[in-house]
């Protein structure tokens, strides 16, 4: 079982100072123990929970997005093909462990593409970018989790089942992007099995991201298996691509999540093996 006690093991770290409450964020270790990864805190950093979520997504080919991914990382397929998510949701109730709330960047809209990867022994998301309505997770999420956010204007709308949703990018670091959607769940809830498409599409546990200095690092994620709801959707505008990737002409494959608790862990560094994947 693990200790009650609470404390830190190794890393960086910095102070932030609001609302005359003050307390300290850590981040990246080196690569270590499998002890020190995941045991360095008896509980998680951060807690959130993630609320009327779509999953969206495509097939591509796989020399579509290889460019794209580092070297260190491996296109993760399913029937031959990559995948492409667009997610839009709404992340509330952001704070750190002990309750502690993140001031101005404690519930905002958020919008991420990703695509799917493996490292080792580890199958996980790469996202290609990450819109947020909240400019301090931007800030944040780019200075110490090396992810490419965006901030962006942004509404989350529900009205009975269906969910409203429009984004659009207000950050000239990425290209102009836009996202217009509005879905509903179609079915009852259930738990995507091992070996389905479904469940190689939503159940990941770790994202990884590369520092400016071409440094690869593994966040973990913990969560319950997502109850996922078949899905319907309408989307007039999705400009979220990057600049020269081909649309597909296919429907997206929709999943829905009402609710669900997530917990995360700070960013390990990883070690590269010198061999690049094919």
């Amino acid at each position: 079982a693990e200790e009650k006690a609470k404390k830190r093991v190794g890393g960086g770290g910095f102070r932030f100072e609001a609302a005359s409450a003050s307390f300290s964020l850590f981040w990246a270790r080196p690569a270590a123990s499998a002890s020190t990864v995941r045991m360095g805190y008896v509980t998680p950093p951060f807690l959130q929970e993630s609320r009327d979520l779509l999953f969206a997504h495509w097939p591509v080919p796989v020399e579509m997005l290889r460019p794209h991914i580092p070297p260190s990382l491996t296109l993760d397929t399913f029937d031959g093909n990559a995948w492409i998510g667009v997610v839009p949701f709404h992340m509330r109730n952001i704070h750190l462990r002990g309750g502690l709330p993140l001031v101005g960047a404690d519930a905002f809209a958020e919008l991420n593409v990703r695509t799917y990867v493996r490292h080792g022994d580890h199958a996980g998301v790469w996202f290609f970018s990450l819109d947020a309505a909240s400019r301090l997770a931007v800030w944040g999420a780019r200075r110490f989790f090396h992810l490419p956010y965006f901030y962006a204007e942004m509404e989350s709308r529900r009205e009975g089942e269906q969910v409203h949703y429009r984004s659009i990018r207000r950050d000239r670091r990425g290209h102009p992007a836009r996202f217009a959607a509005t879905y509903m769940p179609t079915g009852a809830p259930f738990h995507a099995q091992p070996g389905t498409l479904a469940h190689f599409l939503t159940e990941r546990y770790c994202l990884f991201a590369v520092d400016k200095r071409g440094r690869l690092y593994r966040g973990d994620i913990e969560h319950a298996p997502w109850p996922l709801q078949p899905a319907t959707a309408t989307i007039p505008e999705n400009s979220m691509w990057l600049p020269g990737w081909s649309f597909p002409t296919s429907a997206p494959v929709l999943h829905f999540a009402a609710l669900l608790d997530v917990k995360v862990w700070p960013l390990t560094r990883q070690r590269i093996s010198p061999r690049r994947p094919s």
